[in-house]
């Protein structure tokens, strides 16, 4: 009991030790730990390593929504048209490879460029027209589900492309499926152009004021547009890993991903009014809610259930941040 209390103890200063975004990174790795705890108290496979490596593999589409998400919520805006911007994208793969690898490259050109004029069309309202990014983008989100589904006549056609299915399921190193290897590219990426990059201090800078940001010399403009072109562009990239996922495109496969990738930034620590955050807490985030997901599944929690569960972590995290003391613009 004693050496017990000393460690707690010992835990509990070294993490008010750190920063406060340095804490909310270890927390969320505590919260996966907890999390497989509990699950494997529910289901005894749950933490077998087949099973963990299966959570890895669908947090790696939830990351890479949530990593474009992040690029969006550090400058103090969100964007609510990732559902059918990774829809269109899908379906763009589908259509134009027809289940075709030597079309793949022409689809995943065509996904791609979904995900560029989407969130190209949302930076230049949001940095121009000075349009409210939850209202512009969710008008956005409408307006790309009515092309999607004029598009397609209401039901997507074609295949994923072969090729397609083996980037998404093959295995390597003894299971590691290979799209976690894509989605730590796209993280490796991120956390380049957040930590290690000029854009991403102008990002931070961005989020914390923007106004003393322009006074600074920052065109927070061209800032603004760069982070909404980074979020359509992770949305396209996880539509099209999804098509190797499903095998094939569906209108509404992207709608699962939009309440979660907002919460999966968050629990990450990354404050939801801009400014704050670090990308390795968007990770644990991301496994957080997959692991949630799954686990609320093992407990039979409807859908509507899990986006209560998903709204209230929204809704907590912006009451902590709201309490805070930033200087807004």
């Amino acid at each position: 009991m004693v050496t017990t209390s000393r460690a707690w103890l010992s835990l509990h200063r070294w993490l008010w030790g750190l920063n406060q975004e340095q804490r909310s990174v270890v927390i969320a790795y505590l919260m996966i730990v907890a999390i497989v705890g509990l699950g494997s108290l529910i289901m005894p496979q749950f933490a077998s390593p087949n099973y963990l490596l299966l959570q890895l593999m669908k947090a790696s589409f939830l990351g890479a929504v949530a990593a474009g998400q992040m690029m969006v919520i550090l400058t103090g805006n969100i964007d609510l048209s990732v559902s059918w911007t990774l829809n269109l994208a899908a379906v763009m793969v589908t259509s134009i490879a027809q289940g075709q690898n030597e079309r793949l490259w022409l689809g995943v050109l065509a996904g791609l460029a979904v995900g560029l004029i989407v969130g190209l069309l949302n930076g230049l309202g949001v940095a121009y027209l000075r349009i409210p990014s939850l209202v512009l983008t969710l008008g956005m989100d409408a307006v790309v589900k009515g092309v999607t589904v004029l598009y397609t006549g209401a039901q997507p056609k074609g295949e994923s492309p072969e090729l397609l299915n083996l980037i998404v399921h093959h295995k390597v190193w003894g299971g590691l499926p290979s799209v976690v290897l894509v989605w730590t590219a796209i993280s490796l990426f991120c956390f380049i152009v957040l930590h290690r990059s000029a854009l991403g201090r102008k990002i931070y800078a961005v989020g914390n004021n923007e106004i003393c940001a322009y006074l600074s010399g920052v065109k927070s403009h061209r800032v603004l547009i760069s982070a909404f072109v980074l979020s359509g562009l992770m949305n396209a990239i996880a539509g099209i890993l999804l098509v190797g996922y499903a095998g094939r495109s569906f209108n509404g496969m992207g709608e699962p991903y939009l309440l979660p990738s907002i919460a999966a930034v968050v629990i990450g620590g990354t404050n939801i009014l801009g400014g704050s955050g670090l990308y390795m807490g968007t990770v644990a985030g991301a496994i957080i809610i997959t692991l949630l997901e799954s686990t609320l599944s093992i407990m039979q929690i409807s859908q509507a259930g899990r986006n209560i569960i998903y709204g209230l972590v929204i809704l907590g995290m912006l009451f902590l941040y709201g309490r805070g003391s930033q200087i807004r613009e």
